[in-house]
């Protein structure tokens, strides 16, 4: 029998890699007097619903979508949450 899950995912640039969108972002709201606002990143945020097995086969189809589609496995990391639907009759 197949579970309904629902997956939150959050893709950010690696540290080490520069951020000009996150740069300018950061530098528009010092410039609106935000003063205390620093190191601002920019990155995915992507919700999906997923049909799988049990909990082992969603967690291994959401990181094969991540690698393969959703992230660049060379500038980016990701993390996902995931959490089973209930059906409610």
């Amino acid at each position: 029998m197949s579970n309904h899950y629902h997956a939150r995912i959050y893709v950010t640039l690696r540290p080490s890699v520069l951020d000009p969108a996150g740069t300018a972002v950061e530098s528009g709201l010092n410039q609106m007097g935000y003063q205390g606002v620093t190191d601002v990143r920019i990155g995915k945020y992507i919700e999906m619903g997923i049909t799988a097995n049990d909990d082992d086969d969603a967690t291994t189809q959401l990181d094969q979508m991540c690698d393969r589609l959703l992230a660049n496995p060379v500038i980016e990391n990701y993390c996902f949450e995931i959490a089973q639907l209930t059906r409610i009759q």
